[in-house]
């Protein structure tokens, strides 16, 4: 079996920085607690695999305010104002682990924000990037994922706003939805805060489902990027696959495929990608 492996497959960079300072952390922690706010990126397995280490994962505010001591590191989402101000005054370390990219939007926004503008953050409602995002606002936010969310928000925003993006988001949606705004009669600052490594991703991967008889996507299915990934591929490809492991894929296919393609969420280790990559060749 011929396997076509896109080449933005895997961790990207923010993921890698923010794994990277986990486990620099594990290394030098001399004992002392270690958390994480939110898992540091979404991936159930290497989520395990910091927990064996003694990592332990803080899932909300209330369990943050409980602690008096240790080094919490930021998730790769980021977090909300907020959260900073709560590990300030616990005396807690912090280490930010939250990607430039998405430091980049908090900076708009409170910016933005803090000149009485309205920010429109589009992206997935309960998303923890998106709810990081929100939380640098000094005044109002809405957050619009769909067409009707767009309509409703478009319908009643007056004054000059602030549209950004998640950094995950499907680019072609970002596009139609701002095209919404505008038609609406919106002119104010339009953002494109996507990652341009998502938007490659994205576009790669799209690509190559067009070209193979049967498509896998490797990801965690909390992973915003991933089933963006499966989203696009699906639209493409008939046959398309969403696995988490080698242990997730049953694949029944035509005997006249001949061609597969693999691609893989910004959250995938590389060993897994390796894993299921060798998997195919070998056994179809």
């Amino acid at each position: 079996m011929e396997v076509i492996l896109a080449k933005s497959a895997g961790f990207c960079f923010g993921v890698k920085r923010a794994v990277d300072k986990v486990y620099e952390q594990i290394e030098g922690a001399s004992g002392h607690p270690i958390y994480t706010y939110g898992p540091i990126i979404h991936n159930e397995e290497v989520v395990k695999d910091l927990e064996k280490r003694g990592v332990s994962v803080i899932r909300d505010e209330q369990q943050l305010r409980s602690l008096d001591q240790g080094t919490i590191i930021i998730r790769s989402h980021g977090v909300s104002k907020q959260i900073y101000q709560i590990i300030e005054k616990s005396n807690l370390s912090c280490v930010d682990a939250t990607c430039p990219f998405v430091k980049r939007i908090h900076k708009i926004v409170e910016r933005e924000s803090r000149l009485g503008r309205p920010i429109i953050v589009i992206g997935n409602q309960g998303h923890p990037e998106v709810e990081g995002i929100t939380g640098w606002a000094e005044g109002p936010v809405m957050v619009a994922e769909s067409e009707t969310e767009a309509e409703v928000i478009a319908n009643n925003l007056s004054g000059f706003g602030c549209i950004v993006s998640q950094t995950t988001f499907n680019y072609n949606k970002f596009k139609d939805l701002v095209e919404i705004f505008k038609k609406k009669g919106y002119n104010g600052n339009v953002v494109n805060t996507i990652c341009n490594a998502t938007e490659e991703r994205q576009i790669e991967a799209g690509r190559i489902a067009t070209e193979v008889d049967a498509m896998i996507v490797i990801g965690d299915r909390h992973s915003s990027n991933t089933c963006k990934l499966f989203e696009i591929c699906s639209k493409k490809c008939a046959d398309t696959y969403f696995i988490q492991t080698l242990e997730d894929l049953h694949m029944e296919l035509p005997i006249t495929t001949a061609l597969i393609g693999i691609t893989a969420g910004a959250s995938t280790p590389n060993n897994i990608i390796e894993e299921v990559q060798n998997y195919v060749r070998i056994n179809f």
